[in-house]
């Protein structure tokens, strides 16, 4: 066991089992004590690497994430302390993997629940090693003005009270950790503060001691006195009766065992830690009182009457003129986290993303204002919930039921097409799924399904403006633009594509009206005299009835109709639905377990 100071304003840690709240809280406190490192050095999350952003008053910094123990330590050889916030289930193993690295002094176990066994071991590998174990079952530790450890004293306004960012003259020892907390301002009230602060933890067996840090203050210069706060059960208090007996203690000590309400109690009673259990009239609070008094300790009557021992105590060293006055100064303020000062109204930040389509901070995701529960127990289909996610509204079912049939029609064209093709071939390549998909996706534009887009813009301009099928067909000819929507390499005018078939019939049965459809067949007529193959294709179909559901459900304004078109809606319908097929297509390869694809020579004319 160390014989003096623990930690000083240059000591830093390894943080093993990331927690943001509690590493944000040491970087804060070193902040206000006006530290130039940060207390941690590195932080440990077993099978991670990198790095973890955090602020160090207004800075912004990256912390190392390391996978091991071992890699930490080797990377930070000065980082001495060792803070865990593993489970219970793991933090034994972890803890001794520290032990075990000659960089390490100091370990602090927080889990509760620790094996009894395992904390034996560490004890004594520590003992034996000249090492210290706080905790487990603890909060941890703090050094006013130097270092903390995790959550130790709570709060930055917590620790401002307390005074807890410039050193006292007290040190303090604790086997509970909230019970700490309320010390620090008691001790903050009637004394001029902490100098060292240590919560051992709560369990039956604490890897170091009241006595321990008892004896550790007493060759501390800076303490001046000593106050220590215990509890029933076990018999740790009787090392410090021991030590004071023995004259081993010099200082002042203010002591209390909490629990002496246990006697009001008719059987045994078990308090929060797990060695605050009285086993005997010797493990009882009152008795252990008495032998702290016996021993030389200024023990009150109550623990009411603790603040009042603490401060009579101090007032007479400061008398003898062992304690000067600490010179006050105010600690920096920290920096308000934005989402803190936001909630508290303190101030406004703009959004960076915007989003009508989906809410998911509620029980359930919603796709445009519609809860997911109604959406199932509704029965919607694929065709209602894109209605809901790129229309926001729930259209007609007969509209849905137009959207699902397209996507069935488009699905697949065969693996000839350039969209599959570039997929099978990229996925015999041994690329994985969404590498297939994509590179068939990016064929996808004018010249292989992107044309439904194109269609519906220019027949709905032909048909608003009131031109005659000769009249649009010949003004695109002029321009030099192939008419969109129309023609086909293996279709004919005696060979009708069955897709465009199917969807006629459906809009002729369902649609209440198809002006746009029936002008596109209008132009059709007109181009089919000219050549047999200026059929009108699946494109122009899916393109024109798209303007009849939009116009003839009277759900959407002429304004929401033309910037559907221009956005590019009716094309993302082709692309979704041909994704289906492409998925298919690579599935289809590597099932098959198709080797590498090489263009066959013959079929490559080689031209100078």
């Amino acid at each position: 066991m160390a014989t003096g100071q623990l930690f000083s304003r240059t000591t830093q840690a390894l943080f093993y089992n990331y927690k943001q709240l509690p590493i944000q809280r040491m970087l804060d406190f070193d902040f206000l004590c006006g530290r130039e490192l940060p207390s941690v050095a590195g932080i440990i999350n077993p099978g991670a690497e990198g790095f973890q952003k955090l602020f160090f008053g207004q800075e912004e910094i990256a912390i190392p994430v390391h996978s091991t123990v071992e890699a930490a330590c080797a990377a930070h050889p000065t980082a001495d302390v060792f803070i865990n916030f593993a489970s219970f289930r793991s933090a034994a193993a972890s803890s001794m993997a520290a032990l075990k690295q000659p960089t390490v002094r100091v370990v602090a176990i927080i889990a509760e629940g620790v094996p009894e066994s395992d904390t034996k071991q560490l004890i004594a590998y520590a003992r034996a090693n000249n090492k210290v174990v706080i905790g487990p079952a603890t909060v941890g530790g703090i050094q006013a003005g130097a270092f903390k450890i995790g959550d130790t004293a709570g709060t930055i306004d917590n620790i401002v009270a307390c005074k807890l960012y410039r050193p006292g003259s007290v040190g303090f020892v604790s086997k509970s950790g909230g019970m700490s907390n309320e010390l620090y301002n008691t001790i903050a009230r009637v004394t001029d503060g902490i100098y060292e602060g240590i919560a051992i933890g709560g369990d039956v067996f604490p890897g170091s001691t009241l006595s321990d840090h008892v004896l550790r203050f007493n060759n501390i210069p800076q303490v001046k006195m000593i106050v220590v706060l215990g509890e029933l059960g076990g018999r740790d208090e009787y090392s410090l009766v021991e030590a004071l007996k023995q004259g081993k203690v010099n200082k002042p000590v203010v002591a209390w065992v909490s629990g002496t309400c246990a006697r009001l109690f008719k059987s045994e009673v078990q308090f929060g830690h797990a060695g605050a259990k009285s086993g005997g009239e010797m493990e009882s609070a009152q008795a252990k009182n008495q032998a702290l008094k016996n021993a030389g300790a200024a023990v009150p009557t109550s623990y009411e009457a603790f603040e009042t021992a603490i401060k009579e105590t101090f007032e007479k060293l400061v008398e003898e003129g062992k304690i000067s006055s600490v010179k006050e100064f105010t600690p920096p303020q920290i920096p308000e986290d934005l989402n803190i000062a936001i909630k508290s109204g303190k101030v406004r930040a703009p959004t960076h993303i915007i989003s009508t389509i989906s809410d998911d901070r509620g029980e359930e995701p919603c796709y445009a204002g519609v809860p997911m529960s109604s959406i199932v127990e509704q029965g919607y289909g694929v065709g209602d919930v894109i209605s809901l996610l790129w229309f926001k509204r729930s259209l007609p079912r007969y509209c849905t039921h137009f959207i699902e049939i397209c996507i069935m029609l488009c699905a697949d064209h065969g693996p000839c097409v350039s969209g599959a093709h570039n997929t099978i071939v990229t996925a015999r390549a041994g690329k994985d799924l969404v590498s297939s998909l994509v590179s068939g996706l990016l064929t996808i534009g004018p010249r292989f399904g992107g044309a439904i887009d194109d269609a519906a813009r220019y027949f709905k301009d032909a048909y608003d403006r009131g031109l005659t099928p000769y009249e649009f067909v010949e003004s695109m000819k002029k321009k030099g633009i192939r008419v969109p929507g129309i023609g086909h390499r293996i279709k004919r005018g005696d060979n009708r594509d069955k897709r465009v078939e199917l969807l006629q019939q459906f809009a002729h049965t369902h649609f209440p009206s198809v002006k746009y459809m029936e002008y596109a067949v209008q132009v059709e007529t007109y181009t089919l005299s000219k050549a047999n193959n200026l059929v009108l294709n699946v494109d122009g179909a899916i393109g024109s009835l798209f303007l009849d559901l939009l116009a003839g459900s009277g759900m959407f304004s002429k304004q929401e109709i033309d910037e559907i078109v221009g956005i590019g809606y009716l094309n993302g319908l082709f692309v979704l639905a041909r994704s289906i097929g492409l998925i298919g297509h690579t599935f289809d390869q590597k099932r098959l377990k198709q080797p590498l694809y090489r263009h066959p020579w013959e079929d490559v004319l080689y031209t100078k």
